[in-house]
């Protein structure tokens, strides 16, 4: 008989880690849960430890690093590293960005147990899972990606209202005054160029704005 998966699961609400658990003590002979996260830190000194089969983790997790952020460094450190990210948002930017961070699967919180399970074991196998009511959308933007059809910087994960404050920068704008022109928040247009680093794997505004333009962006 195989022997069931082991995984570690990372989320940081413990009533959804008890809920994924309960669902999947269903399937005590395909998978094992061997240790659950509430941080993205906390997930990578266990999975340093344990060397589970997969990694389940959400999308989006408190503090400084994402799920993103957390699949990244895993797959760096152990590129055979299979991380699958379990998601609330049924958004096909988040699938985008889960594939270019090296995710194994992209699948979401409202799937059954028993496909939950096949698709994980489907992902340890070496393939790339996407949930079932998102994978003919994918497809299609995917499409429309390759054909330019999006706003500039979709295909590297950027929403719209990103794609925006970057096209700013690149002119030179403070984000005081970026904040200005699209009638947002200080805080607000922060968010975004915070979120537009993580993005694009860079630190400071400079760099950004060398992205950009080196990817065609903007000119």
């Amino acid at each position: 008989m195989p022997q069931p998966l082991r995984l570690v699961l990372v989320d940081d609400h413990e009533m959804v880690l008890e809920g994924i658990k309960a669902v999947l003590a269903r399937f005590r002979g395909r998978v094992r849960v061997l240790a659950q996260a509430v941080s993205a830190d906390q997930a990578e000194a266990l999975v340093a430890t344990l060397d589970p089969d997969v990694v389940v983790a959400d999308v989006r997790l408190r503090g400084h690093s994402s799920g993103l952020d957390l699949c990244r460094r895993l797959v760096l450190a152990a590129p055979q590293r299979r991380v699958v990210l379990l998601s609330a948002y049924d958004d096909e930017q988040y699938l985008f960005q889960a594939i270019r961070a090296g995710a194994a699967g992209y699948l979401l919180k409202s799937i059954g147990g028993e496909e939950l399970v096949r698709q994980l074991e489907r992902a340890a196998e070496g393939e790339t899972v996407v949930d079932p009511t998102m994978a003919g959308r994918a497809v299609a933007s995917a499409a429309r990606l390759q054909a330019g059809e999006f706003w500039p910087g979709a295909h590297l994960g950027l929403t719209q209202r990103e794609s925006e404050v970057l096209g700013y920068l690149v002119t030179g704008m403070s984000n005081r005054a970026i904040a200005m022109e699209l009638v947002l928040a200080d805080e607000t247009v922060k968010s975004h160029v915070r979120s537009i680093y993580r993005k694009l794997e860079v630190g400071d505004r400079a760099s950004a704005v060398a992205v950009a333009l080196r990817e065609g962006i903007f000119r």
